[in-house]
């Protein structure tokens, strides 16, 4: 889906301090937030995970790596302090910084480095915040993010609502190294990437659907080319439980990204590569079990949601019927299958 670019402020470039959060599809779930402010004439100096530049480079942003330790990250802020203070002279005079993490020191550190900052009200940090905003109840994370620029954007009566799809940017260099991927692996048109891993837990229960490794022996055995996109420490494990997929080891996010937009489909836990499929706009299966759709769901126009009972996980026949009629719609249609 084309983006459509939001209204320009009049204003000057701003200053904007943000911490990202640690984890993609938080990331991924906040461009439109980030989007929104940079529109409203504020100049992004974003700090995350060393990830997280190749995740954004298609938005032209440049990202800090967050430097590992508490100490570190003050010295960090206080030096980015100083540098937006020497472009800006309001910008101590203004709320100058937002903070996307829930966690107390993520404030602390805004609070030591002198930084006006924005943030939910979240374990005690309130009085570490110059603004400190609970976050109101039933909304979806992206939702979530979007609010929290209101402050930034006093002005408007109402903040205007989010965007349906993100519509996320690729970069040209990773739609380049996507091609060369699957050339030197050669993918055929109609492929499917598939996501069966998951970090962390939903409510200490699992975000890993049971029946991949058979989901995956049913695709490629109809002909159907199956990528997988293993993170840090999961290619054995992709190789092992996976042997008759496509493992690419090693792709930066934002060439994960340019692989998802020339697909046919992905299949995917709860994760941050389902987040990033649905924001490319790729035909996406979302297969859950004890995730809160209404805050953790896939975000885009094209996310199909598959969700067992009492937020149990579906059946396999469940979720291979949802791919073969999902299938007819894709721009590179999946072979057929015999259902009896």
């Amino acid at each position: 889906m084309k983006r459509v670019p939001l209204p320009l402020s009049n204003a000057t470039d701003k200053p904007l301090i943000v911490r990202l959060r640690n984890w993609v599809g938080d990331v991924v779930l906040g461009i439109p937030a980030l989007r929104l402010l940079q529109a409203r004439g504020y100049q992004l100096h974003l700090i995350g995970k060393p990830w997280a530049s190749h995740l954004l480079r298609g938005e032209g942003w440049a990202v800090e790596t967050l430097a590992p330790s508490w100490r570190a990250r003050f010295t960090q802020l206080h030096r980015l302090k100083q540098s937006c203070q020497q472009r800006d002279p309001s910008f101590n005079h203004r709320l100058n910084a937002l903070v996307l993490p829930f966690s107390f020191s993520s404030a602390l550190e805004m609070r030591m480095a002198g930084l006006r900052s924005v943030g939910y009200a979240h374990e005690g940090r309130g009085l570490l915040l110059s603004q400190s905003i609970r976050r109101p109840a039933n909304l979806h994370e992206l939702e979530a993010y979007w609010h929290l620029t209101e402050p930034f954007v006093p002005d408007e009566k109402n903040l205007p609502a989010p965007p349906l799809a993100i519509g996320f940017s690729v970069a040209p260099q990773d739609v380049v190294a996507a091609q060369s991927l699957r050339l030197a692996h050669r993918v055929q048109a109609g492929y499917v990437v598939m996501c069966p891993f998951a970090g962390g837990t939903y409510a200490k229960q699992p975000k890993v659907w049971p029946h991949f490794e058979a989901l995956a022996k049913e695709l490629t055995g109809r002909g159907v080319p199956v990528i997988l996109c293993p993170g840090p420490g999961e290619s054995e494990l992709a190789r092992r439980q996976y042997p008759t997929c496509i493992v690419l080891d090693g792709v930066t996010l934002g060439t994960y990204a340019a692989l998802l937009k020339d697909a046919a489909m992905m299949v995917s836990n709860d994760t941050g590569p389902g987040h990033l499929a649905a924001a490319v706009g790729v035909t996406t299966l979302s297969v859950l079990g004890p995730t809160d759709v209404k805050q953790w769901g896939a975000w885009g126009a094209n996310v199909t949601t598959v969700q067992g009972s009492d937020n149990g996980w579906p059946s396999m026949d469940e979720v291979s019927e949802l791919i073969h009629k999902l299938s007819t719609t894709t721009p590179a249609s999946l072979p057929s299958r015999n259902f009896p």
